[in-house]
């Protein structure tokens, strides 16, 4: 892998969508079972990154866009099904 693919793969934006996280490798990095969703695969480096440089705000700024780039992703994929629910119901809400 060349520098340039590590980085793409750090933040997130490499070509080929790289595989999720599996339940061994997220007990491993002792996620708590909130964070174990589909962007695990990019906080376990995130959260190695912080551990190694104590939290400090401006260290791991890639990883972290990375994984926040992944949450809103997620989140927008969400909302996008969710619509597609409530039109296939006609409009109405579910509460």
């Amino acid at each position: 892998m060349t520098v340039t693919e590590s980085i793409k793969h750090a933040v997130g934006v490499d070509d080929d969508p790289s595989r999720p996280a599996t339940r061994e490798e997220m007990a491993k990095a002792q996620l708590p079972l909130a964070y174990r969703d589909n962007c695990a695969h990019l906080l376990i480096p995130l959260n190695k990154c912080r551990k190694e440089t104590y939290y400090l705000p401006w260290k791991c700024e890639d990883e972290r866009h990375g994984y926040e780039k992944c949450q809103f992703a997620e989140y927008t994929r969400r909302v996008v099904k969710q619509n597609e629910l409530r039109e296939a119901r006609g409009g109405q809400r579910s509460n």
